[in-house]
C-alpha cells in the first residue's frame, strides 16, 4: 500500500533510514524529532520531499495512519504515550523494514557479545561466497538494506528493537547471555528479559534458535534451542566449550579449536562457537568457514589489544558499559589486572564488581561522573584496592606506574562513556591514544 501518511519519530540514524525507506515506498513522510536536526540531515530530507519538525514533538506529529519509533523511544516517552491516546497505529522499525527484505534472517541479540557474534556470523558467511549483510544495532541501519537481493541478513537485535516487534519472521535466533542493562528504559529487569527473550517466538516453523545453558529458564526455553555450555559432557544436544581440552564440540563433532582464532578471552570464545553453530544450522559448511576465523578481526573497543610495553598488555574494553560486560572482561583475560572503571552509571549496584576484582585484578583505577559511587559501592563490600583519578590521562598513568610484567591494564569501564565522550568509541580511542604515547617516546611492542 503506497501513500499513507507516515510520521518517523527521530532523526537520528535509524530514524533517517526509516524515513528514507517509508519515501522509497511511496509514502507521505513526517519526521519528528525532539531535538535539533543536522544541517547535512535536512538537506537530506528537503532533497527526498520529506517533511520535519524539530525541538518538540507538535500535534502535526500526529497526522498519520502510521507512527514509526525508531528504537531510542522508550514505551513510556510523552510522544509514545500522546500517540497511543490519540488512538495513532505505533510501530517499530523491524516491523516496519522487514516485510522488504529480501534474504533469510538471523536475529542475534543479548547483553554482551551480540556485535562480535553477528559480525563474525556475516564475516563467516561471506568468506562462503555468499551475499550477507549485517545490518541492526550494529550501526548499519535494517531499513537501509530493503530491498537488496541477498542470501542472508545477519541483524543485530537490540531489547529496544525486541520491544517494539510484534510480527517478524527469522530462519534463526541467538541469544549470546542475559544480565541486568538499560533497566533505565525498560523499567524493570524482568521487562528486559522479556524483550530479549521475545527473539525465540518470532523463529518460523524449522529454524532454530543458539542460547546460553543457564539462561534457558530464563527465556522460557522448554528445550527447544541448541544450547552452549562449559564442560566436558555430551555435546549430543548442544555445543560444548571446553576449557582444558581448548575446544569446542557441536552434536558430537569438533566445531573449532581456541587456537583457531586470535580473538582475546574465553566470553570471545562463546561467540565463535555460536557464530559457526549458526553458520552449520543455516545448512552452510562450518567446516570450511573455519578457516575464516584467523583472518577475521573483531569490532574495534571489545576486548582488543592495543600493545605489549615492557612485558604489560594493555587492552581496550570501553564497549564494557555494564558491571556484566567487565565482569567477563575481568574473569576471561589471563593474568593478573590493573583496571580502569566508571563513567556514567545506569543504575546498576557497583558493589557486585567487588568479588570480580578481587578474585581477578590487582588494583583498580576509577574514574568518571560515577567514581564516588563506584568507591562507596565497593567499600562498603569490603573491596578497598582501588583509587581515584580525575581523567583518561591520570588513569592510564597511574595504571601504567602500577603494572609489572605479565600484567594487564584493562580499560573496562562498566558505565557508559557519556559523561566524558561521545561514545564509547572516542573513549576507547583516547585510551589507545595515550598508551600509546606513554614516556612520551615509541612503545617496546612485543605483540
Amino acid at each position: 500500500m503506497k501513500n499513507l501518511r507516515v510520521t518517523a519519530l527521530g532523526a537520528g540514524v535509524s530514524g533517517r533510514s526509516i524515513a528514507l525507506l517509508a519515501s522509497r515506498l511511496g509514502h507521505r513522510v513526517f519526521v519528528s524529532e525532539g531535538g535539533q536536526i543536522p544541517e547535512e540531515t535536512l538537506e537530506m530530507f528537503r532533497s527526498n520531499d520529506i517533511r520535519f519538525e524539530s525541538g518538540g514533538h507538535t500535534d502535526r506529529a500526529f497526522e498519520c495512519d502510521i507512527m514509526v519509533a525508531s528504537s531510542g523511544f522508550p514505551p513510556m516517552s510523552d510522544v509514545i504515550a500522546r500517540g497511543r491516546e490519540l488512538g495513532v497505529r505505533i510501530v517499530g522499525e523491524l516491523d516496519f523494514a522487514m516485510p522488504h527484505l529480501r534474504g533469510r534472517v538471523l536475529g542475534i541479540t543479548g547483553s554482551n557479545g551480540k556485535t562480535t557474534t553477528a559480525s563474525l556470523t556475516g564475516y563467516l558467511l561471506k568468506s562462503l561466497g555468499h551475499r550477507v549483510a549485517v545490518a541492526g544495532n550494529i550501526g548499519n541501519p535494517i531499513s537501509d538494506i530493503a530491498g537488496a537481493e541477498l542470501d542472508f541478513i545477519v541483524a543485530e537485535l537490540s531489547s529496544f528493537q525486541l520491544h517494539w516487534a510484534s510480527s517478524i519472521s527469522l530462519a534463526g535466533a541467538v541469544v549470546t547471555n542475559l544480565a541486568p542493562d538499560h533497566l533505565d528504559w525498560h523499567g524493570s529487569y524482568e521487562n528486559y528479559v522479556r524483550a530479549k527473550a521475545s527473539i525465540l517466538s518470532f523463529v518460523e516453523r524449522g529454524g532454530f534458535s543458539v542460547i546460553q545453558e543457564r539462561d534457558a529458564a530464563a527465556l522460557g526455553d522448554a528445550g527447544r534451542s541448541c544450547r552452549l555450555s562449559w564442560g566436558v559432557g555430551s555435546d549430543s544436544d548442544g555445543i560444548r566449550l571446553d576449557s582444558e581440552g581448548r575446544s569446542c564440540c557441536m552434536r558430537g563433532r569438533r566445531l573449532f579449536g581456541f587456537g583457531d582464532t586470535t580473538l582475546i578471552g574465553s566470553h570471545n570464545m562463546e561467540n565463535v562457537a555460536m557464530s559457526l553453530a549458526c553458520v552449520d544450522l543455516l545448512g552452510c559448511d562450518a567446516d570450511k568457514s573455519r578457516g575464516a576465523l584467523v583472518s577475521y578481526e573483531a569490532p574495534p573497543h571489545r576486548c582488543s589489544l592495543v600493545l605489549t610495553r615492557n612485558g604489560v598488555r594493555y587492552i581496550d574494553d570501553s564497549k564494557g558499559t555494564n558491571i556484566a560486560a567487565s565482569v567477563a572482561a575481568l574473569s576471561s583475560i589471563e593474568g593478573s589486572k590493573i583496571v580502569i572503571l566508571g563513567g556514567r552509571g545506569k543504575g546498576e549496584d557497583y558493589a557486585r564488581l567487588a568479588g570480580p576484582l578481587r578474585e581477578f585484578a590487582r588494583w583498580a583505577v576509577l574514574m568518571g561522573e560515577a567514581s564516588g559511587e563506584i568507591a562507596d559501592a565497593l567499600s562498603s563490600a569490603g573491596y578497598v584496592s582501588y583509587t581515584t583519578a580525575g581523567g583518561m590521562e591520570e588513569a592510564v598513568g597511574i595504571a601504567s606506574g602500577m603494572a609489572l610484567p605479565g600484567e594487564v591494564v584493562l580499560l573496562s569501564p562498566a558505565c557508559t562513556s557519556w559523561d566524558m565522550y561521545k561514545n564509547y568509541g572516542e573513549r576507547g580511542d583516547h585510551f589507545a591514544e595515550i598508551v600509546r604515547g606513554l614516556d612520551g617516546g615509541e612503545p617496546h611492542d612485543e605483540s
